[in-house]
């Protein structure tokens, strides 16, 4: 990143902000205390806060923080100064950073903050942070990589720091009784599971061979970050569309396996599995593919089989007919899981009511709806010492593990990767090993990573 500092002082009055989006609200509702490992933070009623992040996705985090009183927004920092608009028209007095190492040297008095920038420097970020004693609410993925993922997850342990990933699906009554529905034994031991998602954050064109203007607004070598210098693109990187490269997104796999998958996760109850394939799509030299498919093998756990499978597709990728059967002409919603049981099925359509079949076996079950809520507000309440976060790195961080596993393997399409968890190595496949871990762009380097 560049060493030029540049800070915006807010000078605009207050206006009405926008309250919490509609669309977000289904997806930001919590469950204190499922996971009570660490995460404790001393009494306090305020929370001084700092955002990773102006735009998109972060002002969405940051209009869902300020629902939560005591909240306190800082500081900002964001590459592009176009984003700031919003921020400092809602809260005055914010300041404004488009380096976000600045923000850190100068913001003394920080309790918390959030990460909501390109999926390449959540880590960077998390950790610098971290180094500095600050609560951390990092979004989805929280890492790129698998090393990153499993160094968060131990720093975050060592220093007993609040910590949240920004996967509110984990918050909703929906997930809550979709784990609690499978642990009960509803369906049995889960034999299988099919997960899947329409969205096609992925490229298979090869990247345009040009160099564009890069606009006055935007700092391009900080926003590269810790990724290797290119020449910018109008349109290929910035805004949004990062999601689609390999050096800066995690594609669909990444983006939406973390939602999709953490229900399947916890309520499976496994740990590192011990395989993985990708049987259809895959990588182009710079960008993540579209329409894949991607099989784990895990070791059993209590609430499974002695082995369990769990397939994954995205883009216009389906589970295939038989398994669609078994909805028994229930709709196969755009995203999504089936959990095949011993005793029965159950159809988990994304944030919808989950579904119990055979029709007949289930007329008169009775299950109990489990009630959710607030994900953000969850964590600035474990921050201020009102109790713990329910998606801290220490759950949150082996399930991004797994899920960028995934992703790897779209790198080698066709060939099973035998996968040691504990050791983070690709047994059998040693140039997989390659992308376990990332070299960081010099003068960008983090410590503890």
């Amino acid at each position: 990143m560049t060493k030029k500092q540049k800070t915006i002082t807010p000078n605009r009055p207050i206006i009405n902000r926008r309250m919490y989006l509609k669309a977000m609200t289904a997806g930001a509702l919590a469950i204190p205390g499922v996971f009570p490992r660490h995460g404790m933070a001393l009494p306090s009623d305020t929370v001084a806060h700092a955002s990773f992040g102006g735009g998109g996705m972060a002002w969405a985090d940051i209009q869902s923080f300020s629902q939560t009183k005591g909240f306190r927004l800082v500081a900002v920092a964001d590459v592009d100064t176009s984003r700031f608009e919003e921020v400092i028209k809602a809260f005055p007095g914010v300041r404004v950073y488009q380096d976000w190492r600045q923000l850190l040297d100068k913001e003394k008095d920080l309790q918390s903050v959030n990460i909501s920038t390109p999926d390449h420097m959540h880590a960077p970020i998390s950790m610098a942070a971290m180094n500095r004693g600050l609560h951390v609410y990092t979004q989805k993925p929280l890492t790129q990589t698998i090393y990153e993922a499993r160094r968060l997850t131990q720093v975050a342990a060592e220093k007993k720091l609040v910590t949240q990933m920004g996967i509110q699906i984990h918050s909703h009554e929906v997930h809550r009784t979709v784990v609690a529905t499978i642990h009960a034994g509803s369906i049995g031991k889960v034999k299988a599971v099919h997960s899947w998602s329409g969205k096609e954050w992925g490229d298979t064109t090869p990247r345009p061979n040009r160099t564009d203007k890069v606009p006055a607004s935007l700092n391009w070598d900080g926003w590269l970050g810790v990724a290797k210098e290119r020449p910018y693109i109008d349109g290929y990187y910035h805004p949004g569309v990062w999601r689609k490269r390999l050096d800066f997104g995690t594609g669909t796999f990444g983006d939406m396996g973390c939602h999709i998958l953490d229900p399947v996760y916890e309520s499976l109850g496994v740990g590192y599995p011990k395989s993985v394939i990708c049987e259809k799509g895959g990588t182009n030299a710079d960008s993540w593919g579209l329409h894949t498919q991607v099989r784990y093998e895990f070791p059993g756990s209590k609430y499974t089989t002695q082995t369990v499978s769990l397939t994954w597709y995205d883009g216009n990728r389906r589970p295939p007919e038989e398994v669609i059967k078994l909805l028994e002409g229930n709709v196969l919603s755009d995203q999504g899981s089936i959990y095949i049981g011993t005793k029965g099925i159950l159809y988990s359509p994304y944030i919808s009511a989950p579904i119990l079949l055979p029709k007949d076996q289930f007329a008169t079950y009775k299950g109990q709806t489990v009630p959710g809520n607030d994900h953000y507000g969850q964590f600035l309440d474990a921050v201020m010492g009102k109790g713990k976060t329910s998606a801290p790195f220490s759950y949150s961080g082996p399930l991004t593990e797994t899920v960028l596993l995934g992703c790897l393997s779209t790198r080698f399409p066709g060939k099973t990767l035998e996968w040691n968890g504990e050791a983070m190595e690709v047994t059998n496949l040693p140039e997989a090993n390659a992308f376990v871990r990332k070299s960081y762009r010099k003068n960008n380097e983090v410590e503890g990573l």
